[in-house]
């Protein structure tokens, strides 16, 4: 198959692409290489793959060294005349749409960056696929859009309609977004409501990479709600494979109703991808220790605006469609994490 990725550069995106590759597809990948974080670890990523690049040309295609099928291409989303151009020139058959503005919290401070990336972007990726007859557009959705929903596990089937960050509002509504043109279009998608992705080549802003960070440099890492957080941590390895088993299987239109008056009558279907086996946070802490053979200074504070207690995957319909559920365990995910941090950045 011929897929596109969007957000190659980034955590999920780089493994994915690496994983679609190595099993044979061609793939093009395409991301802005924006300054959220350090745009140095997006350029490392890119070398894993092949890609030799350093450039502030926007608009640039660049062939893989390493992979024959692999060619990268710096756009943004919402650059509407390219990506369609695109779309026009490469005869996608699937699209896995990964590129987005991630983060709670930086949603309270840069609210616009959400809907330019998230809203505007999405519907230019759903319009291309949609002129462009695209066998299956995935797209990756959040665990935040189930809020502070207390029922454990989360399921797809709960109401998701009270987000608490403008982040998991901008999820919720691609998910609404892609039902519109799969109900409209019988385009298939699939929204992936990720939950809690740690793993090597992961995010500076994330967790496991501030806390290892910040235990390694002797410094004090911050525990929201006292440390009483209990998270669904999920592995990349395992949510890419999940990704690529439901980019393997376009939804069709299914008798399973949408909500109590209507059946469903599109090609569309949402999936959690997570461990299912929450930790606490102070055990996962306590593995990052472990790992570096270092103590934690702990700051303790309260809860943040937009963060929820507790998060658990319902995992059924992964399983009884898919044949798949994750599970790494916390100990060899921060173990190969921790290994991959001081590769990285050449620490002893």
């Amino acid at each position: 198959m011929k897929i596109l990725v969007t957000g190659a550069a980034g955590f999920i995106g780089f493994h994915l692409c690496k994983s679609l590759l190595e099993r044979g597809d061609e793939v093009i990948g395409i991301d802005n290489i924006n300054d959220y974080y350090d745009p140095n670890l997006k350029f490392a990523r890119l070398k894993e793959l092949g890609i030799n690049m350093n450039a502030e040309k926007w608009y640039l295609e660049v062939l893989s060294e390493k992979y024959p099928k692999f060619k990268f291409v710096r756009m943004n989303l919402e650059d509407r005349e390219n990506l369609f151009e695109l779309f026009g020139n490469e005869k996608f058959d699937k699209v896995c749409n990964l590129a987005a503005q991630a983060g709670v919290r930086y949603s309270l401070e840069n609210p616009y960056t959400y809907i330019s990336s998230n809203i505007v972007g999405f519907v230019n990726v759903l319009e291309a696929c949609r002129h462009n007859h695209i066998k299956h557009l995935a797209y990756a959705s959040s665990s935040s859009v189930y809020g502070n929903n207390k029922k454990m596990p989360l399921s797809t089937s709960d109401n998701v309609d009270h987000p608490i960050s403008l982040y998991a509002a901008t999820k919720k509504s691609n998910e609404l977004m892609a039902h519109t043109y799969s109900h409209l279009f019988g385009l298939p998608t699939t929204g992936l409501r990720f939950f809690t992705v740690y793993g090597p080549w992961g995010r500076p802003d994330m967790a496991l990479f501030l806390f290892t960070k910040a235990i390694h440099n002797n410094e004090p890492i911050q525990v929201f709600n006292n440390g009483k957080m209990v998270r669904d941590f999920t592995y990349v390895a395992d949510i890419v494979e999940g990704v690529i088993r439901v980019l393997d299987n376009a939804p069709t239109i299914s008798t399973k109703e949408i909500n109590p008056s209507e059946s469903q009558t599109a090609p569309y279907k949402v999936y959690n991808i997570g461990n299912s086996n929450p930790v606490q946070l102070l055990d996962y802490v306590s593995e990052i220790e472990k790992n570096l053979n270092k103590k934690a200074k702990i700051d303790y504070l309260p809860i943040q605006p937009g963060d929820v207690p507790m998060t658990q995957a319902d995992v059924e319909d992964l399983i009884e469609n898919l044949g798949y559920s994750p599970s790494t365990t916390i100990g060899k995910g921060i173990n190969d994490f921790v290994a991959w941090y001081k590769g990285f950045y050449s620490l002893n």
